[in-house]
């Protein structure tokens, strides 16, 4: 099972799978690459508390091409919109459970506990744009 995903400088060295699982993520990963619209069937570790896996499921139905608020989504499963955003930031799969399409109602929010520009928010914009979302 896969135990989390992590994303890493465009500098980094790459290396080739050296197992089937790793090998059929980095299928899918070029295939959501490919188009924005792919959907991962990749097994995964359990993680998380009850909530981080309910905010985490709500975000998995939010289409690609679209975004909802933190607020939104909270307001979705009955929590509050800072406890939406800390289960974003906790998020071990970012792209199965795609954080980036959750935003703050006056702009793009933060982005893997990152709420300032930096590597992550370079790539939650990147991904809303190969979204269509922006």
């Amino acid at each position: 099972m896969l135990s989390r995903m992590d994303y890493l400088p465009a500098n980094t060295a790459l290396i080739a799978p050296q197992n089937q699982l790793a090998k059929e993520v980095a299928r899918q990963c070029k295939a959501y690459f490919q188009d924005p619209h792919w959907q991962f069937d990749l097994p995964t570790k359990p993680a998380g508390t009850e909530h981080q896996r309910r905010v985490w499921a709500s975000i998995q139905e939010i289409p690609a091409g679209q975004t909802r608020t933190y607020g939104e989504l909270a307001k979705q499963i009955q929590s509050g919109a800072r406890a939406v955003g800390t289960a974003c930031g906790a998020n071990p799969y970012p792209l199965i459970a795609p954080c980036h399409r959750v935003v703050s109602a006056q702009g793009i929010g933060g982005f893997m506990k990152e709420n300032s520009p930096g590597l992550y928010r370079q790539i939650k914009l990147w991904l809303l744009r190969h979204e269509g979302a922006l």
